[in-house]
């Protein structure tokens, strides 16, 4: 649960960072400006609230592994939930609303994270994970989305080395598939998710996990 903190202090960190400027530079997120991507983590904020304040005593059904469901088809931006988030976005007009609305709703999810019994259940999308479970899954949503803020914003700080590390061990446990070695966490993240490109050298040394991507997860 420490992670979750961790990673979601430094996201939130980052953007409160950010030039107004920067809330007009393209994510690393397809189809989505940075101030789409920062709405999207303020209703992110919002899930992890409700979800916290949604107890039950129903049996597990998913872990931090198999919350995520794995597809082959990267987001276009076009879904009407995607939609709706550069709309919503495009409405706060001042980066500072946005600024203000992820630290305050963000806030108050990191407070409510580290106030929870671990072992307790909650329910979401129709599934039951444990508290615990369900703030592990988010470190690897934090990660990724960190790299999607910075993907085009050089000189605004990346994620912290833990969350990396931790984001890479899930992906290789959800999907099975065996990432080289000697590549970077960030690199594997990027390029397992479909965020970028892989080199003709990183296709070789990716073996036959290359035909496999990407991995998107949802």
């Amino acid at each position: 649960m420490g992670q979750f903190s961790d990673s979601w202090a430094a996201l939130r960190a980052a953007v409160a960072v950010l030039d107004p400027r920067n809330f007009a530079q393209p994510s690393g997120c397809a189809g989505w400006l940075v101030r789409d991507l920062v709405c999207h983590l303020v209703i992110d904020a919002q899930d992890v609230l409700i979800t916290l304040v949604t107890p039950t005593d129903a049996e597990v059904t998913r872990d931090a592994l198999t919350y995520w469901e794995v597809s082959r088809t990267p987001p276009t931006g076009e879904d009407p939930l995607d939609a709706l988030t550069v709309r919503l976005a495009a409405a706060y007009g001042d980066p500072a609303l946005l600024k203000f609305h992820l630290d305050d709703v963000g806030s108050a999810a990191e407070r409510a994270a580290d106030l929870a019994d671990p072992h307790a259940r909650v329910g979401t999308q129709g599934q039951v994970l444990t508290v615990g479970d369900y703030l592990d899954a988010y470190v690897l949503e934090w990660t990724l989305h960190h790299l999607d803020l910075v993907a085009h914003l050089p000189g605004v700080p990346g994620p912290p080395a833990a969350g990396l590390a931790r984001s890479r061990a899930m992906l290789g446990d959800i999907t099975g598939a065996p990432f080289p070695a000697e590549f970077s966490d960030d690199d594997i993240l990027r390029l397992a998710t479909g965020r970028r490109a892989p080199t003709d050298l990183e296709l070789t040394a990716l073996g036959e996990t290359a035909v496999q991507l990407p991995f998107v997860l949802g």
